[in-house]
């Protein structure tokens, strides 16, 4: 119990040498330690989590400079169609095909970026899922940790009264 209070060892030490504590201080001491065991791939988790959000930052930042980028180039073809049309310029089917190679590259971003946006929603429902399950499981351990410390007194007490009766038994005789 005295660990959930406080989980510093330095602290759990004072408490024993002061007498607060008494056999099961052990116990206290190991849950404590698998406490801290049991955040730290949650801190790694969360961590990743971080890393993963930047990337995806950095990802959304480059599709949408590519997609500028690929706008950009769209009306600068589109000006050098005008000119070269006017000049009836020999290289005008090597534009044509190259502006049309544009514009299917823009039309394949488009599918790219809506699959990135289904991801996104996906990766976050799973992670909120995950959070709800991980929520569940430490209040399903909080609450094993209050039965096993309830069975323990129980069974003290019981220990107590039959030694009191096994006293009193060997007095009569």
């Amino acid at each position: 119990m005295w660990c959930l209070v406080c989980c510093n060892k330095e602290e759990m030490q004072k408490m024993k040498n002061l007498g607060s504590i008494g056999s099961s201080g052990r116990l206290s001491i190991e849950e404590c330690e698998d406490d801290q065991i049991s955040k730290l791939p949650i801190s790694t988790f969360q961590s990743k989590e971080e890393e993963i959000e930047r990337k995806k930052i950095e990802v959304r930042e480059k599709v949408e400079l590519q997609l500028g980028r690929a706008e950009e180039e769209t009306r600068r073809l589109a000006h050098i169609w005008e000119e070269l049309e006017v000049l009836d310029d020999p290289l005008r089917k090597e534009v044509a095909i190259v502006r049309k190679k544009i514009d299917l590259a823009i039309r394949d971003l488009k599918p790219l970026g809506q699959n990135y946006q289904k991801k996104e929603k996906e990766y976050k429902e799973a992670l909120e899922a995950f959070n709800e399950k991980n929520k569940e499981k430490s209040h399903l351990v909080s609450t094993l940790v209050e039965l096993l410390t309830e069975s323990e007194r129980q069974r003290m007490k019981k220990l107590e009264e039959l030694c009191k009766t096994i006293e009193s038994l060997s007095r009569k005789q």
